[in-house]
């Protein structure tokens, strides 16, 4: 196994600029997608109902989503057909992903951090192709599975931000891919909501964002082709005889742990499965009780994401993992009660602050943890199922949420939720612990 060699300050700089500049692009791009769920599939429900065809894969879908909810005593009113369907498709992508992340994770350990990206962008320029030609649900569907089995920037930008940071650099260098997260989250919906306004196929409305997203990937692609150099210190080692190399092996110092990767990643499975719940029954809540638009929707999901920049740029990347991970899960606890008990938009926007501080915390704070217990030549693996369990969560949640919401009522779901949440909390601060290296910073200031 490579040694864990700190890389210089300028090479450092320049990988997370590239980093930084990549993931930007791609999920601005990724997230074009989401305001525009609701029209793209009433396009293709109206395209087959004027086609006269019974039988399709649409149709199939939405008559099981109709079973489903046929079967609760509260009915579901039919405007959310299309925001079942949503979530299903939104099920169907993160289910993928739980497959395909520890794959992509073991492949970039073996062939290095920059060949793994490369061809995981390959991927995903063929999904985008797909929705910019994609005329029809198949296509629109085939698009989804191949995004869902090729996604791997993400999982792959924190492993090779964890291997040009040292211990001291971890929590920060995961903030700031946080913070794409956030960025992406506020302008990337708004820009791909004002594309779709623009008809440039008639066979397929949406291609004008399709096709800008498609741009934006394929540039990535080009830049990280150009400017990514290789992060992972085995695929960048010079190659040495066989005695040599055995020798390296044997004298490496094994990894001593301070968390069990079992338990962070269960903890990351608890809490994406009730925080995505918790997200996906937000169009229900807020219609229900405040009659909430489209347009009342994305203000207060901006506001969310404006905060969670805002903390994560100024506050997340000065504390410690641990301490980012307990606040958040808090955070979320407060929120879910305070969901269950709310009547008026003031109360709901705290409530949406305090989300705003969990979506600058938990996810963050979590990958850091999982980066900190993974040596060199397995952060890759160990980072890829840390994600996986995450996407398993997301693709449970709303599924499970959802149920619970139309059969106990808002208050039953958002308290169970709570509960849930309460189980993280006891993972959080009874299970984990903060890495010795993870307060270095803190106890050189105070010595």
């Amino acid at each position: 196994m490579a040694s864990d060699a700190p890389v210089s300050t300028a090479t450092r700089k320049k990988v997370l600029k590239v980093v930084f500049i990549s993931l930007l692009l791609d999920l601005i791009s990724f997230t074009f997608i989401l305001p525009l769920f609701p029209k793209l599939l009433e396009f293709y429900r109206d395209l087959e109902s004027s086609q006269s065809s019974s039988n399709t894969l649409l149709s199939s879908v939405l008559e099981g989503l109709n079973a489903y909810k046929n079967s609760f005593a509260k009915p579901i009113n039919d405007r959310y057909d299309i925001v079942l369907l949503g979530g299903a498709l939104g099920s169907l992508f993160s289910f993928l992903q739980a497959i395909a992340s520890p794959i992509i994770g073991v492949l970039s350990d073996k062939h290095g951090r920059r060949t793994a990206l490369l061809w995981s962008m390959v991927g995903n320029i063929l999904s985008v192709a797909l929705w910019v030609a994609a005329t029809d649900f198949r296509t629109f569907i085939a698009s989804r599975v191949v995004g869902g089995l090729s996604e791997g920037n993400v999982q792959l930008a924190m492993a090779i931000a964890t291997d040009i940071s040292d211990d001291t650099q971890r929590g920060a260098t995961m903030a700031m891919v946080g913070a794409c997260f956030s960025i992406a989250f506020t302008f990337g919906p708004a820009l791909g909501a004002w594309l779709s306004t623009v008809t440039s196929v008639a066979a397929n409305p949406f291609a004008t964002a399709a096709g800008f997203s498609l741009f934006l990937i394929v540039t990535e692609t080009i830049y990280l082709y150009y400017y990514l150099p290789e992060t992972l210190p085995s695929a960048t080692e010079p190659s040495t005889n066989g005695a040599a190399s055995n020798e390296k092996t044997t004298t490496a110092p094994p990894r001593v742990r301070t968390n069990s990767h079992a338990i962070i990643n269960m903890t990351h499975f608890t809490f994406i499965l009730f925080f995505s719940g918790m997200e996906f029954s937000f169009p229900f809540m807020t219609y229900d009780l405040f009659q909430y638009g489209p347009k009342q929707s994305g203000k207060l999901l901006g506001y969310i994401g404006l905060v969670a920049s805002i903390l994560q740029g100024g506050v997340t990347r000065r504390m410690h993992p641990l301490r980012v991970v307990q606040t958040g899960v808090v955070s979320c606890l407060a929120a879910f009660y305070l969901l269950a008990t709310l009547d008026t938009e003031r109360g709901l926007y705290m409530a949406a602050t305090l989300l705003a501080v969990t979506s600058a915390t938990v996810v963050t704070g979590l990958n850091s943890l999982s980066s900190f217990e993974a040596a060199v030549g397995e952060r890759g693996e160990k980072l890829g199922n840390h994600r996986s369990f995450g996407q398993a969560g997301r693709a449970l949640g709303p599924l499970i949420f959802c149920t619970l919401y139309w059969w106990a009522g808002r208050e039953t779901a958002y308290a169970i939720g709570g509960a849930g949440m309460l189980a993280a909390c006891g993972l959080v601060f009874g299970g984990l612990k903060a890495p010795p290296g993870s307060l270095k910073k803190k106890e050189k200031k105070t010595a």
